[in-house]
């Protein structure tokens, strides 16, 4: 009787720690699941370090020179140099006005 007994509690902590092994989140399959996300974050930490680079590189050019901070007040604020003359055009130009513009025939 004492056999049964130690045999069944034997079975049951060995069925316990089978199923913590393999079903749960601390078993192989957590394993898994946090290898995957490690993947995951690698490839994002790699775009974010392309990125940086990028970034630094802009900032390194818009401290050493003049033009390209001039280029991109131009583009993103509009900078108008002191002996340049701005013009807005307004309206659709005529049809066939410009050329190259009309139908081929």
């Amino acid at each position: 009787m004492l056999l049964r007994a130690t045999a069944l509690v034997l079975a049951v902590v060995l069925v316990l720690l089978q199923w913590r092994l393999w079903g749960s989140a601390d078993g192989f399959r957590g394993v898994a699941q946090l290898r995957g996300q490690v993947k995951s974050q690698q490839a994002e930490n790699l775009q974010l370090t392309d990125r940086n680079r990028r970034l630094e590189a802009e900032v390194a050019d818009l401290r050493q020179g003049f033009s390209a901070l001039e280029e991109r007040a131009r583009s993103d604020l509009g900078l108008i140099g002191a002996n340049e003359s701005f013009y807005i055009f307004a309206g659709e130009p005529a049809e066939g006005a410009a050329a190259g513009s009309g139908p081929a025939r």
